[in-house]
């Protein structure tokens, strides 16, 4: 079902934005001269748009370093001033929001584990009453689409109309490739759902590491996302907070340099033709799939017939473990991945179990049924 907010866009009024929309600033204002000198090599690159800085830090752990406080608004607003850029900050609660436009702050973004709580963002939403500011909403910390949009119907019921989301990523627990999952099918049903919301993506809080920001802010960008945010930090080995993901304004440069901008219309007729008969070609490929996959079923339903006559349980995980080893490696085989050949047949597995569990549940035995059919 798609969601219709009341949008203006984000470039109304003094903010001028072009797509993509570039982000980019300290993880935590740590000092004045840290805050000016890192946004002004930024703004001197010729790419940031909007400039950034987190003032009030929410860290996992106490002890941590916990942001500067309200005196990092009036660096940031500096910086702002000097190179002729929009500032942003994240907000989490009331007297945050109260701060910041206090300072005269052009931007507010509310955190992942501010949106995942929606009494915090329906206090926020409440501040905000009769306030025209731009609002970016990063999704909540758990995979829940339903909550992000949400917080966003939120902050819009109370008339906030310049909306955004930003995507960085959802927490997991164990090691992995990304510090927080990217999860591509969530934030592109959020676009699905509302086509008219601008969404940016974070590649620094995805990744939490420099080395694959570029290939995460590619991917965004292939993703048709609205823009990304960047963190930066004059020497990021020294930094308070998050040094492992924050890069130089020089390497920030090379990496937005190195972005390739793809079309995201076709506009061709003959290229057009062409990925019409592609895509035809994949329709009728689906169509067989979704035909094969109810076969499967109704063998998987003969099973739960068979397993009900003689009294055993549905799942078997001796021939589960088989399955799944023999699929991934003839998916490996392939060409297919095998996170995705699990992830496949994990979702065909627990169809299946719905449809042994139906057999079971049916009322009689088995016998009793092929009576009253004959």
């Amino acid at each position: 079902m798609k969601i219709q907010l009341n949008l203006s866009p984000l470039e109304e009024g003094d903010i001028k934005l072009k797509r993509p929309v570039i982000i980019s600033g300290p993880c935590s204002a740590e000092s004045e001269e840290q805050v000016m000198e890192t946004c002004t090599q930024l703004a001197a690159t010729g790419h940031v748009q909007i400039l950034r800085a987190g003032i009030w830090k929410p860290r996992t752990r106490p002890n941590s370093f916990e942001g500067i406080g309200s005196i990092g608004l009036k660096w940031l607003k500096q910086a702002g001033k000097e190179t002729g850029l929009p500032v942003c900050v994240e907000v989490a609660n009331v007297k945050h929001v109260y701060e910041s436009l206090r300072m005269g702050i052009d931007i507010l973004w509310i955190g992942a584990r501010t949106t995942v709580n929606p009494f915090a963002v329906q206090e926020i939403a409440d501040a905000l009453q009769g306030v025209d500011i731009p609002v970016i909403v990063k999704n909540p910390i758990n995979p829940d689409l339903a909550l992000w949009i949400g917080a966003l119907e939120r902050l819009n019921n109370a008339g906030i109309n310049k909306l955004a989301a930003l995507h960085r990523g959802f927490s997991f627990y164990g090691e992995a490739k990304y510090r927080n999952k990217p999860q591509w099918e969530i934030p592109i049903e959020l676009m699905r759902r509302v086509p008219n919301l601008p969404v940016f993506c974070d590649p620094s809080h995805i990744c939490g590491r420099r080395d694959i920001l570029q290939e995460v802010s590619q991917k965004a960008l292939d993703l048709n996302f609205d823009g990304i945010m960047l963190e930066s930090h004059i020497q990021p080995s020294k930094a308070l907070s998050d040094a492992k993901q924050q890069v130089t304004p020089d390497h920030f440069k090379e990496i937005i340099d190195s972005l390739v901008l793809r079309d995201p219309k076709v506009t061709d007729a003959m290229l057009q033709h062409t990925l019409e008969n592609l895509r035809e070609e994949i329709d009728q490929i689906d169509q067989e799939v979704v035909s094969t996959l109810a076969k499967r079923m109704l063998v998987a339903e003969e099973i739960g017939r068979v397993k009900k006559q003689n009294g055993i349980k549905i799942l078997q995980p001796s021939r589960w473990e088989e399955i799944i080893e023999k699929r991934t490696a003839a998916g490996e085989a392939q060409g297919l991945s095998p996170a995705f050949t699990k992830a496949m047949y994990n979702a065909i597995h627990n169809e299946s179990i719905r449809h042994q569990t139906m057999v079971m549940n049916q009322q009689g035995s088995s016998n009793e049924e092929e009576v009253a059919k004959a």
